[in-house]
């Protein structure tokens, strides 16, 4: 099945991921990965929650389980502008307006990422669990001498100050508590987990 025609269903967790064409740098600095992640909440938010992320300078990777409710206001179009392809669409919304601003700011033209964006639907615990593991410590596994535990762009401190509720419930029905799911982020690696898409 052509990717673009797979749905992203309600209810469901999917890791989206992607990289720049070529393996070209996607953000330049820490200003490209924070105008990412402010366009991310904007597209996203009100469509799906946003499990966990990391960005790198190459490439990115979201987790994100989609609404139950969200606004349709597609609900009688059918295709591309069907409520079912809502969440495909939004995502390429964001995608599309940060190649925007990214081409002004370096004077480029034309697509900055691989197309269509990569996605894969998660179906069980253990895969969202090692999926989690693998997006936190992607820093330290492509930058060596990165620690994923101060990484500024990735979701894994979001997730020890305990701010955000989502996140709380999904820590506790994954890892049980905070010790465990810093414990695990320590001492398990997941570098060579099977979905390795990069």
């Amino acid at each position: 099945m052509d990717i673009r025609n797979q749905k992203l269903e309600k209810g469901h967790y999917y890791h989206i991921f992607n990289r720049g064409i070529n393996s070209c740098f996607v953000f330049q600095n820490k200003k490209n990965k924070a105008y990412f992640l402010s366009k991310m909440q904007d597209y996203l938010a009100d469509i799906a929650e946003i499990a966990a992320y990391c960005l790198m300078d190459t490439h990115f990777h979201i987790l994100i389980r989609v609404k139950e409710e969200y606004t349709e206001q597609f609900s009688q179009e059918k295709g591309l502008h069907s409520s079912e392809s809502m969440v495909s669409k939004q995502i390429g919304k964001l995608i599309s307006s940060y190649t925007f601003v990214f081409n002004k700011m370096f004077n480029r033209h034309g697509s900055l990422f691989e197309s269509p964006f990569k996605r894969k639907k998660i179906e069980s615990e253990e895969y969202l669990r090692n999926l989690i593991l693998y997006i936190h410590l992607n820093p330290e596994n492509t930058l060596k001498e990165v620690d994923f535990k101060t990484y500024e762009f990735s979701s894994y401190r979001t997730y020890i100050l305990g701010e955000d509720v989502q996140k709380q419930e999904l820590l506790e029905l994954l890892f049980f508590d905070k010790d465990n799911f810093e414990y695990v982020h320590n001492n398990l690696k997941v570098s060579n987990f099977e979905f390795l898409g990069e």
